[in-house]
Parts: C-alpha cells; structure tokens; sequence
C-alpha cells in the first residue's frame, strides 16, 4: 500500500474539522473557492468553513481587505508578533499560512520558522524580542501585558505602530481562536514553498 494522494490528505484533514469543508458548486462559494485557488494555490480551509454563514464571511473578508492596508508597522515585526500569537493559541492553521505569507512578501523566513522558540534563538534583535513578548504576554488569558514593556515599545515603534500592533494580535487572536475551535489544521503550505528552489 503506497502513501496517500494529495487528495486523500486533504480529505481526511477536511473530514477531521469540527464543521463540513465541502467545496460548493455554484454561487458565491465557487467564487470564494475560485479566488482562493487563484491567490494561495489551494481552498483555504478557514473560507469553506465561513461559507457555512455568508454574512459573517462578508464581513470577515471585508475586514481583512482594511487589515491588509495597514502599514504603520514595519511587515516584519507584524508578521512576528501574529506568529506569537498564534504559536501560543496552538492554530497550526495560522502557523503554516503564516509562513506562507511571511515568504510571499520577501520576508526572512528563517526568522518566521524561529518563532515558536523565539526565546532560545539567537537569530532576532532586542526589539523584534519585544514584539513577540508583547504578543505573548497580550494572547495569554488574562492578559499579561506590563506597564514597562507597552512603554518601551511605544518609545520604539511611535504611538501608531503600537496600536497597530496591539489591533494585529487581537486580530490574530479571533483568526487563531476561530480556526483552532473550528479544528482546522496545517494545509501544507510551508511544506510546498520550502520544496520551491
């Protein structure tokens, strides 16, 4: 008996979810299943998963469009900090898309593939440590967030940089929460970019 397919992969990794991941065949489902295919190179789960509640899809959608244009924090320290927060939740979904992005945007994913260790490595500066401290300290319940450390991160980023910082982990924290409640797990997408030369 040989490995599994592709196929057979996501089948079972499908059927594993707390909700049906079923790609539909017509209407706005064949859209969003379209565009997804089109712009990550397969079906995000997490979408299949939204079509089960169209309203709560659009606003999702529309949501993460306004996120996306967000750009008073450098892209690195963003990528890091959504990545803590996600390491901490334990959504192996956002940790594997996570990658994905960092790598599509040019940024170090050495760095990125580092996170979940963050405190061992040697690989990040004292302020990208502070990032993901603060990330940390905001996804733990309660959160655990010091008055010094918010300080000194204010002083290094500026006033905008920090609330954007402290909006992307409470963002991170509902795509965490809702994609590790749903049961939604690695799609192998930084298995296929780390086969690309």
């Amino acid at each position: 008996m040989g490995s599994p397919t592709a196929d057979q992969l996501t089948a079972a990794r499908r059927s594993a979810a707390r909700v049906p991941l079923v790609e539909p065949a017509r209407g706005l489902g064949r859209v969003v299943t379209w565009y997804s295919r089109r712009a990550y190179g397969d079906v995000l789960d997490n979408a299949l998963a939204l079509l089960h509640h169209r309203p709560v899809l659009t606003a999702v959608f529309g949501f993460e469009r306004r996120v996306a244009r967000w750009q008073r924090l450098d892209a690195g320290l963003k990528t890091l900090a959504v990545m803590s927060s996600a390491s901490v939740i334990g959504c192996s979904w956002c940790l594997d898309f996570g990658y994905y992005a960092a790598h599509s945007e040019g940024l170090d994913t050495d760095k990125v593939r580092e996170v979940p260790r963050w405190r061992e490595s040697e690989v990040f500066t004292p302020t990208e440590r502070r990032v993901m401290e603060y990330a940390e300290a905001m996804t733990l319940t309660p959160p655990a967030v010091t008055d010094e450390l918010a300080a000194t991160l204010r002083e290094e980023l500026g006033n905008e940089a920090f609330v954007e910082l402290t909006m992307m982990v409470a963002v991170e924290n509902q795509r965490s929460r809702f994609n590790s409640a749903l049961g939604l797990t690695s799609q192998g997408f930084r298995d296929r970019w780390e086969l690309v030369p």
